[in-house]
């Protein structure tokens, strides 16, 4: 609180700065020229192209659009709402932190305003006001929990909780002590317990018994076995678990020991990684057509689906070595849950049980959907209308889980706003930690999709979705971001959990408090990359000669129907792009740049890769409508014999050659999206040696980690973003070295970062400390799940129950 009172000060200070001043007067101006329309809503990216031509037209020093009072200020704000005698300015101080300031038409005071009075003012500026309406506030959930404090350390909950621990063990040891007794004691399989039996019965017994174990294990070859072993430590009170030799078995016990009389996160963190724990999770994918080789998902949910068998393959390989070194005969059991879909167009999405492929024992497991409605549930549904099936979707996967697993598992992996509400529902109703994993939230890729939900409502249903999210991300035990920005944004933008802070459903409900930023349920574990299929173009050896001639044929001179574009010089740098089609990902917006710049066309040939080419093959107006719109700019901008565009879809192993074919012409990828929350083709492309250029708008910031923001572009300026490419390429062209240098500081980049093996570590390792984490506060979670249920029936419910009666209408 104290240092929220500073940044209020800091911010009061700099705006009566600027009123108290002759900036005043230029403040007064630049607010006329920004509100010359009858628009009255405001966004940073419009508020600083008008500033700057403000500064450039009153011909002001280069210094006042950065540094002077109102630079300053203007910088910070976010959002400008011109309502009646006053202007509203939300402002971020600091990331992580909001501000609303309330100036009146004089510009001579100005007052600080509270959230609720912010979201009254955006319900009556579309004219949706109510004086009483429902506010959803979670602050009293995380109000007496530990919390991070430094924004910059945002994303680090294990690193937090970690420290935490232990400075409490430090502070309490008895009481602590207890309590690793008791989370040690609560491990068990199968209703065998493991690593501590009933010769234990208190924690202050524990420590005696570390230490005669380890006398009598220092007394043994390191590598005995377990079983050698066995007698003589079950007499000690020790079960199995703590490793598979002597010398295994003495280095966890004497991580506790040291853990118990010097605790520290390092070590902390080292002891959790040795504990077994964990040996069945269910990975929850619902609404795609999850299935393997070439059935993986669809173009709205392909990332996703091969993320989660990614993900399902190295989760097991890794518990199946932590419990090998345990010294446990158990065999891990992962499930992929996901819904079953009768008229499944040739593939195996209608199979109720289908084993991943390179695993020993993880499956998919497919549940249908309620069969009182076949006419709709037999079919695939996007992921706008799927929410009145995911309750008693969830009553009929709790049964098959438990079936398939012969008892519960020990860790829920939500995916995407419908798995994780799903998660949260098991979760809840079988007692096991829950983790969310969004891979996108869909309210900040809309812009103002909350303010405008009622007009939006029949297409995306977004009112259902934001409530499903709130509900899920808050009843998590912890929650999986691939990047900082996803959760905080930058300091340019607002984060994806950000924009749930504090927002308005106008004529439905009013999110005071959506979130707590600061908790350490967030954690940053970025995704791997599969190297067998996605490396650089110049292993060789690697590569497959037919795939690359093929691909090779399909990129440069292939003719048939799913091909549109010929090159009239094959040999030019080619710029590359692979992505769907739809607005957020904006080709339109990549293509029209391409169009703009004659220099880029005699430098560079563009070519896109997409999985439709053809209006009749959309799957809904918005890919009508961008296809309409791709065709329109490359007749417009006479593109014919500089840009192909195949529309296909290929296999993966096809689209990494096609990478590394581009690679092989020392070609660039440009990812051009109005928002991307992660962007895994960014990965794929910079693994197979592509320089790459990506949009501002997302996590592609933290995958470049571009410090002089030379490959990331502005999609909202295509004038910039060419001139950008075009000093690349300019580059390339004066220095042929320079290319290469690119290309092997990216491909070290994403190897040294971008893996599964750390991506599996870490997560089990978060899975277990937030185990024992919520066996110290569990009567504050019981709190906030009864809250969330409140939600689920007085809110999604309803609102779900409506989407059915509009799906049976059609009927």
């Amino acid at each position: 609180m104290v240092r929220a009172r500073v940044r209020d000060v800091i911010m009061y200070e700099l705006v009566q700065t600027v009123i108290n001043s002759e900036e005043k007067r230029e403040l007064g101006q630049f607010l006329s020229k920004l509100h010359t329309s009858d628009q009255h809503y405001f966004l940073r990216n419009e508020i600083l192209q008008v500033f700057a031509e403000y500064c450039s037209q009153s011909q002001k020093p280069a210094y006042f659009y950065h540094s002077s009072s109102l630079g300053t200020l203007i910088h910070h704000t976010h959002e400008i709402i011109f309502e009646n005698a006053a202007t509203w300015f939300v402002v971020r101080p600091n990331i992580a932190s909001q501000e609303v300031w309330k100036l009146t038409a004089d510009l001579n005071s100005c007052s600080l305003m509270s959230p609720q009075s912010l979201l009254d003012v955006c319900d009556r500026l579309v004219n949706q006001y109510q004086s009483s309406i429902l506010e959803i506030d979670l602050h009293p959930f995380y109000e007496s929990s530990p919390k991070i404090t430094d924004a910059r350390n945002i994303g680090q909950g294990l690193a937090f909780l970690n420290h935490y621990l232990c400075e409490q063990v430090v502070h309490d040891p008895k009481y602590w002590l207890e309590i690793l007794f008791q989370a040690l004691r609560q491990i068990e399989y199968n209703g065998t317990r493991l690593l501590i039996s009933d010769r234990i019965s208190s924690g202050i017994q524990l420590p005696r018994h570390i230490k005669q174990s380890l006398q009598f294990l220092n007394q043994r070859p390191a590598e005995e076995p377990y079983s050698e072993l066995r007698s003589q430590l079950e007499e000690l009170g020790l079960a199995a678990g703590w490793g598979n030799n002597a010398g295994r078995i003495r280095e966890t016990l004497a991580l506790l020991e040291k853990l118990i009389d010097s605790p520290h996160p390092n070590i902390l963190e080292a002891f959790v990684a040795r504990i077994p724990a964990i040996f069945r999770i269910v990975l929850i994918s619902i609404h795609g057509w999850v299935g393997q080789e070439d059935v993986i998902g669809r173009d709205e949910t392909l990332s996703q689906v091969i993320y989660v068998l990614e993900q399902a393959r190295n989760l097991e390989a890794k518990l199946r070595a932590e419990i090998q070194l345990a010294g446990l005969d158990i065999q891990p059991h992962i499930i992929i849950l996901t819904r079953l879909i009768p008229n499944c167009e040739g593939t195996f999405c209608n199979l109720r049980i289908e084993k991943v492929a390179e695993t020993e024992n993880t499956w998919i497991v497919r549940i249908p959907f309620q069969e009182s409605h076949p006419e709709i549930t037999n079919n695939w549904i996007s992921k706008f209308e799927i929410w009145p099936y995911l309750e008693q979707f969830a009553l009929d996967a709790e049964q098959e889980l438990l079936t398939q697993f012969r008892g519960k598992p020990n860790l829920i992996i939500g995916n995407y706003s419908d798995g994780n509400l799903v998660a949260f529902l098991l979760s809840r109703r079988l007692g096991v930690t829950q983790c969310n994993i969004a891979h996108s939230l869909e309210k900040p890729k809309y812009l103002f999709s909350n303010l405008y939900w009622q007009k939006l409502e029949s297409q995306y249903h977004f009112s259902t979705q934001f409530t499903a999210d709130l509900i899920s991300m808050n009843a998590a035990d912890f929650i999986v971001a691939s990047s900082y920005q996803e959760i905080v944004g930058t300091p340019d933008s607002f984060g994806q959990y950000e924009s749930y802070k504090c927002f308005t459903m106008p004529q439905l409900y009013h999110v005071v408090d959506g979130i707590d930023l600061f908790s350490p349920k967030f954690n940053m574990v970025p995704p791997g990359i599969n190297e067998n299929i996605f490396f650089p173009n110049n292993h060789i050896t690697s590569r497959n000669p037919d795939d690359t001639r093929r691909v090779h044929d399909l990129l440069f001179t292939s003719s048939n129907e799913n091909i549109d574009g010929y090159l009239d010089a094959p040999d030019k740098r080619p710029i590359f792009s692979v992505t769907s089609i739809n607005s957020i990902k904006n080709l339109t917006g990549l293509v029209e740049c391409f169009g703009q710049s004659k220099a880029l066309q005699e430098r560079c040939n563009l070519i896109l890769l997409t999985s439709k080419l053809h209006i009749d093959d959309a799957a809904n107006q918005e890919e009508i409508y961008a296809i309409q719109q791709l065709n329109y700019i490359i007749e417009q901008y006479h593109l014919e014999g500089k840009i192909r565009w195949i529309g296909m879809r290929l296999l993966r192993r096809e689209i990494a050659e096609a990478y590394r074919i581009i690679a092989d012409y020392q070609g660039i990828y440009v990812y051009f999206a109005l928002f991307e929350s992660f962007g895994i083709s960014i990965v794929e492309a910079m693994i197979s040696g592509l320089p790459t250029f990506a949009t501002k708008f997302g996590g592609a910031l933290e995958i470049i980690d571009d410090q002089e923001h030379k490959f990331i572009l502005n999609p909202t300026n295509l004038e910039h973003a060419a001139d950008k490419i075009f000093n690349f390429i300019e580059q390339c062209h004066s220095h042929p070295h320079y290319w290469l240098e690119t290309s092997q500081n990216l491909i070290e980049r994403i190897q040294h970062k971008y893996n599964w093996k750390n991506h599996t570590n870490q997560l089990l390792n978060i899975a277990k400390v937030v185990s024992f984490w919520n066996l110290v506060f569990p009567a504050h979670n019981e709190a906030r799940d009864r809250y969330m249920e409140a939600l689920f029936h007085l809110v999604y419910k309803p609102r779900a129950e409506n989407i059915l009666q509009q799906h049976l209408s059609r009927k």
